[in-house]
Parts: C-alpha cells; sequence; structure tokens
C-alpha cells in the first residue's frame, strides 16, 4: 500500500506545517484523504486537525497561500475552512465529545489527537499523518486501521454501539461506504447497527439524504442498499422499500421479491448512467407495488396500476427526505411511464403509440429507455436477449417518428389563449376538452400537425359543445 500524494498537496502540506510549528500547534491530516490516497483514489477534502486553534490556524495558512485568501469560521463549532485550488481544506482543534441518549449535538472539549481518532466513525477513517518536523510524514494507526484497509474491512475503533449511538448517521456512511469502496462491515459492527438503528430518527433529514445520494451514485448502489435492509436502516428511511421485501406463494404461484429486484435494476441503471436522479427514478420505479399487490384466481399475482400509485407516492418520499423540488416532476414522470415501452413490444407498435411516448416523455425519453432496459433481470437469457431486441426496434421506430413529427418537447398548434379569444370565453372546463381534442387528433394521426388542420378540429369540437367563433 503506496501513500499517493500530488507536487501541489506536498506544497500546501509544507504550508501548513510551517504555520503550525509557528504557533505550537502539533498538526496533523486525518480521516478521508489519508484513506483515499492510501487506497490511490482521488481527493479534493482535506481535513487537518491541531492541538490548539483550528481557526487560528487556518488564519494562519490561508495569509501564507495569499494574503486576501478567504477563510470561511464556523465560531460554533470551532472549525474553519479555506478553498485552494481544487482542494477544499477544513480546519479544527483536536476534541473531545459526550452525548445525551436524546441528541446527537455533543458537548465538545478541547483534546488530543488521540480524543479526536477516537470519536472518529471507522478504523480507516482514524488514520492521521503527522506534519509536525519532529516526525514528520508519519502515519499514527492507533487502531490497525492500514491492516483493516489493506482487508477491505470496516470496523467501529470503539465498541459499535458507542460509537453508533453517538452519532447515528455513522451507520449511513458505514453501508454508504461498503458501496462505494466495495469494503466488508464487521460482524460486531453490523450488529451495532441493527442496534442502534432506531437511533437514526434523531438525525436530520438533509443529513440522511446527502448520504442517500452518494450511496446511490456508488458504484454498486446494491451493496449500501441490501446492508441498510438488513440493517433495519431502510425501516427509518424508506419504509417503503422495506414493504417490497419478500415473497409470496398462492397455488403454487409466487411473484418475485421487488425489493431484490428494485436494488438489481438500480446497479444495472448505474452501468448505464452516472446520473443522479435517473438511479433515484430506478430506486423508485416500483415502489407501488407493495399497494397494489393482489391475488386473482385467473392471473396470478398482479400489480395493475403501480406505475401510478408509485409516481403518486414519490412526492411524499421527497418531501421527507428534503430532496430538491425542480427534480420531483422529473422522478415522477419516469417512474409514471415506465411500463408503457414494455407495453408497447408487446403489440404491433401504432405510430400513435409512438408519438403519445414521445409526446409523454419529452426530452427525458432516453432517460425512459435506459430505466426500462435496467428493469429487466430474468435469469432466462433468451427472454433478457429477446426484451432488449424489442426494445432495440421500439426505439428505431422513435427515431423514425421523433425526425417526421419532431415531437419532443412539443406543444399543440392551438393554446388555451387562442381557444378563448376566438370563442370569447373565459377559463373552463371546455376550453380543457376543446385543447385535448386537438392534441389527441394530432397525436392519433387523424390530422396533421399544422395550425390550419388544428383550428378546423377546433371549431369542430367547439360545435359538438354548442360553442361557436365570435364574429
Amino acid at each position: 500500500m503506496v501513500f499517493q500524494i500530488r507536487d501541489n498537496e506536498r506544497k500546501i502540506f509544507e504550508v501548513i506545517s510551517r504555520a503550525a510549528a509557528e504557533l505550537g500547534f502539533p498538526t496533523y491530516v486525518v480521516g478521508g484523504y489519508v484513506r483515499d490516497r492510501l487506497l490511490a483514489r482521488p481527493s479534493k477534502d482535506l481535513d487537518i486537525v491541531c492541538v490548539g486553534s483550528g481557526i487560528e490556524l487556518a488564519q494562519r495558512v490561508g495569509n501564507a497561500l495569499h494574503p486576501r485568501s478567504r477563510v470561511t469560521v464556523y465560531k460554533r463549532f470551532g472549525t474553519a475552512a479555506l478553498k485552494h485550488r481544487d482542494l477544499e481544506i477544513e480546519f479544527v482543534g483536536a476534541r473531545k465529545e459526550s452525548y445525551r441518549s436524546d441528541s446527537r449535538k455533543p458537548t465538545v472539549e478541547s483534546g488530543s489527537l488521540s480524543d479526536d481518532q477516537n470519536r472518529r466513525d471507522f478504523t480507516i477513517n482514524a488514520l492521521a499523518i503527522s506534519l509536525n518536523e519532529h516526525d514528520y510524514g508519519t502515519i499514527i494507526d492507533p487502531f490497525n486501521g492500514l491492516e483493516d484497509l489493506e482487508a477491505k474491512r470496516l470496523i467501529t475503533p470503539l465498541e459499535p454501539g458507542k460509537t453508533f449511538s453517538d452519532d447515528p448517521l455513522r451507520m449511513m456512511r458505514g453501508v454508504r461506504f461498503a458501496a462505494q469502496l466495495g469494503f466488508k462491515i464487521d460482524r460486531k459492527t453490523l450488529i451495532g447497527m441493527r442496534d442502534n438503528a432506531h437511533r437514526l430518527k434523531i438525525i436530520s433529514w438533509e443529513r440522511i439524504a446527502t448520504e442517500m445520494n452518494k450511496l446511490l451514485l456508488s458504484p454498486r448502489p446494491s451493496v449500501g442498499l441490501k446492508l441498510m435492509s438488513d440493517t433495519k436502516l431502510m425501516d427509518y428511511v424508506l419504509p417503503e422499500m422495506t414493504a417490497l421485501k419478500g415473497v409470496e406463494s398462492r397455488n403454487g404461484r409466487k411473484h418475485k421479491d421487488n425489493f431484490l429486484h428494485t436494488i438489481q435494476v438500480v446497479d444495472q441503471l448505474a452501468e448505464k448512467s452516472g446520473d443522479l436522479w435517473l438511479r433515484w427514478a430506478s430506486l423508485l420505479h416500483d415502489i407501488g407495488k407493495a399497494r397494489t399487490k393482489r391475488w386473482e384466481s385467473n392471473a396470478g399475482w398482479t400489480f395493475h396500476a403501480h406505475d401510478a400509485v408509485g409516481a403518486n407516492m414519490v412526492p411524499k418520499i421527497f418531501r421527507r427526505l428534503r430532496l430538491p423540488n425542480d427534480k420531483l416532476k422529473y422522478v415522477q414522470k419516469l417512474v409514471a411511464l415506465h411500463q408503457r415501452p414494455i407495453s408497447l413490444t408487446q403489440e404491433e407498435i401504432s405510430d400513435s403509440a409512438v408519438r403519445r411516448i414521445l409526446y409523454e416523455a419529452g426530452n427525458d425519453i432516453d432517460d425512459l429507455m435506459k430505466l426500462c432496459e435496467s428493469d429487466i433481470t430474468s435469469k432466462n437469457p433468451n427472454k433478457v436477449t429477446r426484451y432488449l431486441k424489442n426494445y432495440g426496434e421500439l426505439r428505431d421506430r422513435m427515431v423514425e417518428i421523433e425526425a417526421s413529427d419532431n415531437l419532443r418537447d412539443w406543444q399543440p398548434p392551438i393554446t388555451g389563449e387562442y381557444i378563448m379569444e376566438t370563442f370569447a370565453i373565459r377559463p373552463s372546463r371546455q376550453v380543457g376538452l376543446i385543447k385535448d381534442a386537438v392534441r389527441e387528433a394530432i397525436l392519433d394521426g387523424d390530422i396533421p400537425n399544422e395550425f390550419d388542420a388544428a383550428r378546423v378540429k377546433m371549431i369542430e369540437t367547439a360545435a359538438t359543445l354548442e360553442i361557436y367563433p365570435v364574429a
């Protein structure tokens, strides 16, 4: 294992080391940067711990780097941060913390490097490198973190119950690290997570969502999602996912485990796209199945309208996790439409059906198709090949019709304002009926996508409602 460091980082460390020596503060690089550099992973965050004032050290380093360096001070937390080129550098004074059972806000006291390492989440994040002249560059490893790094193992530095009870977000970080780094969580640590899962209730939803986003952006999100389920963390974060677990059998007929299916879909989608919100759509695409599961004697297990039900569940999940409103409609749309392409491949594809899906998906049609292709989890390779071939043919038809009709982000040539002006009517249900009739006629191919033909259809439809143009 080699500690890989870039030249610009070495220069930063020299500046920090000199500033710390001037102040008489023993100083160390700790945590994620040390771990990532030992794993040869990129890292743009530097955590600096000093036995002294982190704020004072940050200001001294900022002045040394550039007289007008902007140092952001967080007096309440006793920390400071500055940005230098592509590095985010945070400074904190070494501290020890004690917690009450009903809060994750600790009582903080000044401490030693050892105190600071004790409060870290995992042994691999408790590693420190000295920036002090007498032992510059020495790795300080009180919990055998190097050995755990080599073994790809996640273990808490202290007894797991204390580590997780003190800061329950560490459990979410653990499952995220497992997915990001491909590490295994030690059995005793896993038991500690399960025993303390209920403590997650005291953590803000914003912080939980940040960890969920990082987990979903990992190479194999299913690793972390499965661990969340096994440790009961999922029950507190996404109980709708927990509801998908299990297989029920009746009269020799059973359905698949929709939880395991979903996390496989997320992994397969992750191979196609790094887009966070498309990955969220893959996680939530079957979220409505638990509520729509029915046994029908002639059909077996059914999940009718799970797409529509799931789409209606998405806003509540977004509100709970404080996810951004501007991404809600995108995820909701993909959940609502994810069954449509498969239904089109099971019948003779009409031009009107293709026009309709192009219109409804708009510029998100490519993402929808990636989601649908990722939704194939059959263990039968012939089935997989057939489904992918059908989707390929559907994509070809979309390209043809898109080229001739240009329906992405399309709006009908007749607007609601034009309808009200033509017939001198106010906003009403009739305006919507006329506009819908024009749009449907174009999508069905009954009239061309042109203003004159659309206007004729508008007048014909209005006449059936006993509405006529003003003179």
